[in-house]
């Protein structure tokens, strides 16, 4: 056997043991009163899947594209960045709230933002650092919640991003308004997730689990399906104004995302906090 030999052997071992250690990761969840634990449960559960592109995650890899780019956009104008640059978001510091296993925060980071993923399952967290070692990628993980990141650390970041989270908590407004008060002075905050209506009820729920089979059946609860402007109260509330709204749609035709005027099911709300001088 030839040095080159053993040395991919013995790498291919030390992934192998590593992906082991995502694999039996400890069911630890962290609490707070923004916590539901059956929903911090259910994803546990199919953790292993977040970076299979043709798995339970499959929406989300199609969705991601569109949601980023819309992200990336807004930040690079909201801090006067070219968004062509190969690291737009160089020395931007980003919170990724309810990070799962990393779809996000792993993007961001390769766009040059300073990443802390935040997630209250400890699988996914397992799941997300070892695929951000693989990549390369220096992203600060954390199994925590909000609430006790605010209480424990004084840290404000530029951007807090909280993607298809909220409809997964206990408490709407408490979650909302303490990932606010992380966001920095002059900085962003943007929440995505899914409005309450009719024809949400139809597409993202009965179409996509049961009628399409995009997500496993029972991944949405329609009763946390929340409107925008119950989105908009509690960050305002928390001292943020609300500057942008985007729908998202998708087109089977063109079996691709994209971003719209139409809020109906989708939609993206961005907010800022002023700077000391704006007040």
């Amino acid at each position: 056997m030839t040095h080159s030999q053993t040395s991919a052997d013995n790498r291919s071992m030390n992934d192998q043991n590593e992906q082991s250690d995502v694999n039996h990761a400890d069911h630890q969840k962290a609490s707070g009163p923004s916590v539901d634990p059956e929903e911090v449960e259910k994803f546990s559960k199919i953790s292993a899947e977040w970076w299979d592109p043709f798995g339970k995650f499959k929406p989300l890899h199609k969705f991601n594209p569109t949601r980023l780019g819309y992200i990336r956009d807004g930040i690079c104008a909201h801090f006067q960045r070219d968004r062509r640059e190969t690291k737009p978001l160089m020395d931007i510091t980003l919170l990724d709230v309810g990070c799962g296993g990393g779809l996000i925060s792993e993007p961001m980071a390769r766009l040059g933002a300073t990443v802390t993923g935040l997630d209250a399952s400890e699988r996914n967290i397992a799941v997300a650092r070892y695929h951000a070692q693989q990549g390369g990628l220096e992203i600060n993980y954390r199994c925590e919640t909000v609430e006790t990141l605010g209480a424990r650390d004084q840290t404000k970041f530029d951007v807090v991003l909280n993607l298809e989270a909220v409809e997964h908590v206990a408490d709407p407004d408490l979650f909302l308004s303490e990932s606010a008060r992380l966001v920095a002075p002059g900085g962003l905050m943007i929440v995505s997730t899914i409005n309450k209506t009719l024809k949400a009820f139809a597409l993202a729920k009965v179409g996509a689990e049961y009628v399409l089979g995009w997500l496993p059946r029972g991944t949405h609860d329609p009763k946390k399906f929340l409107k925008p402007s119950e989105i908009e109260k509690p960050l305002e509330a928390a001292g943020l104004s609300v500057t942008g709204k985007a729908g998202v749609a998708y087109n089977p035709f063109l079996d691709a995302w994209r971003i719209v005027e139409d809020t109906d099911v989708n939609y993206m709300v961005v907010a800022m906090r002023p700077r000391a001088s704006e007040f």
